[in-house]
């Protein structure tokens, strides 16, 4: 079941997003929580491939902003390879050269997230929680950590398959903390090599309980272009074409997202769209391209 470290170094420079089948995507899901000086602490361990399915996560991009009309939050079509009205419409606010428009395209951008199948080994918070099987969902710092690990930047360093069960892998000991309003999870570490458990019966029955994952990025989770163009122009009080005057009064009640819906971390982690750039999802793209051209050498 283990995915071999070539493989998996291999895929993780492209990791593009793929398409599977139908799932509700929202359902098992494991969040750490923070205490009440800010700070979150757990101990999980990233699992296999689920039976079936070529790697060990997923990625999908969405976006989630509030306008006049309420929220917008709906995985983007750009996954899948196609139109998406809402970089339709970043792209228009960006071309218009005001500043205030590119500003609302800049809170509008689209955001990547990763998905894998995880094992709670300890939730201080939720104790319930260990000793179970969830989904986990996580941005572009968690990602990057998990490639580090598989190729380390340095010779002294041991590569490790983060989701291995038995002796390759390690647990990953999440480590948060609040920095300019934002989750931040840069003092986040693997703990030393070593089988979750030792007993074959335990890790087999971790196996058996992986769920889908290319489920979640099925073309049947995705609402239509026209679904999410008509939901788009309610929240944003669309009736045409993009104003040439101001968008700041609707930038302005862009600065919150409910976080209970929402990764905050991938929030945090977007690159910000630069003065040369005419797309609010160019960067990402950039990115992408970067993992592709790895996965073919």
């Amino acid at each position: 079941m283990s995915t071999s470290l070539d493989k998996l170094r291999q895929a993780m420079e492209s990791a593009s997003p793929t398409q599977g089948e139908k799932k509700t995507y929202e359902d098992n899901y494991w969040k750490p929580e923070l205490d009440k000086s800010g700070n979150g602490y757990a101990v999980i361990r990233f699992l296999p491939t689920p039976q079936g399915e070529e790697m060990p996560w997923v990625s999908y991009f969405d976006h989630g902003f509030q306008g006049p009309g309420g929220w917008y939050i709906e995985k983007s079509l750009t996954t899948l390879g196609k139109q998406d009205p809402v970089s339709e419409y970043n792209t228009q606010l960006w071309n218009t050269g005001i500043e205030a428009n590119k500003e609302q395209a800049r809170k509008q951008k689209r955001r990547l997230h990763y998905v894998s199948n995880i094992f709670v080994v300890s939730d201080p918070k939720n104790p319930d929680n260990e000793g179970k099987v969830f989904k986990y969902r996580y941005g572009k710092k968690i990602f990057e950590m998990l490639k580090e690990a598989i190729s380390p930047a340095f010779e002294d360093e041991a590569p490790i398959n983060p989701f291995d069960l038995r002796t390759e892998g390690a647990n990953f000991k999440i480590k948060i903390r609040k920095v300019d309003g934002y989750w931040n999870y840069d003092k986040s570490e693997f703990d030393s090599q070593a089988a979750l458990f030792e007993d074959e019966n335990k890790l087999n029955d971790i196996n058996s309980s992986l769920e889908s994952l290319t489920e979640i990025i099925s073309p049947n989770e995705f609402k239509s272009y026209d679904e999410l163009k008509e939901k788009l122009d309610r929240v944003l009080g669309l009736s045409g074409g993009v104003s040439t005057s101001t968008a700041e009064s609707v930038a302005e009640d862009l600065d919150e997202v409910p976080w209970s819906n929402v990764n905050k971390e991938a929030v945090a982690e977007e690159p910000v769209i630069s003065s040369a750039e005419p797309s609010a999802d160019s960067t990402e793209d950039d990115a992408m391209d970067y993992f592709k051209k790895l996965a073919t050498e």
